[in-house]
């Protein structure tokens, strides 16, 4: 499984890069979408095929902790770029004489900047939260990988910053991204439903 994603993700990555006719907002959005989710299974089925084939379930602290980084800010950036894709569906279809103008390469470029600041900075401060706690009970977590509240859970210590930051972050990225992905939708809905302009009336 970890072989077909790396090929097909590989693959369309490369036709979307050889074939012009593919050079379309739609479709670099798409790119985005697929080299998060590349960071994302290369930061955790490696080592989790190690663990299961050979045994091998240690991994260090700075090694965890790199590893939480890339997890959860590459998913919250995967998360950003669906929102781009509602919001460029809304603009082609609502907005379908404007689309060259308004999604032009600059405002795509912005947006994949956004995406990955946003995506660094409300994780950047987690691996830290992690880092000053200290660690007296078993050091064996409950996933596969180092997720944050499974490896602060092993923590000797009061995590009640670490749980605030991890939900404060969850619910600020959950609730922004769902609203702007089902707005865009709704307004598409209610385009697709509208009844047409008589001719002759304005």
């Amino acid at each position: 499984m970890y072989l077909i994603t790396l090929l097909a993700n590989i693959s369309v990555l490369l036709t979307i890069k050889r074939e012009e006719s593919l050079h379309q907002p739609m479709y670099l959005f798409l790119s985005m979408l697929l080299l998060t989710d590349l960071v994302q299974s290369n930061a955790t089925l490696p080592k989790m095929l190690l663990i299961f084939w050979f045994n091998l379930n240690e991994i260090s602290c700075e090694g965890c902790l790199v590893q939480m980084f890339f997890i959860h800010s590459f998913s919250i950036m995967g998360s950003s770029i669906l929102l781009g894709m509602a919001f460029d569906r809304y603009v082609a279809i609502c907005q379908p004489l404007r689309y060259s103008t308004i999604l032009t390469n600059p405002l795509i470029t912005k947006i994949g900047v956004i995406v990955v600041v946003r995506g660094t900075l409300l994780i950047f401060p987690l691996p830290f939260l992690i880092w000053r706690l200290p660690f007296c009970k078993s050091h064996v977590i409950e996933h596969a990988y180092c997720e944050h509240m499974a490896v602060a859970k092993l923590a000797c210590a009061d995590v009640r910053v670490n749980v605030v930051y991890g939900l404060a972050v969850a619910l600020f990225v959950d609730v922004v991204d769902i609203m702007g992905i089902t707005v865009s939708y709704i307004k598409i809905v209610i385009a697709v439903f509208k009844p047409p302009i008589p001719r002759g009336q304005t």
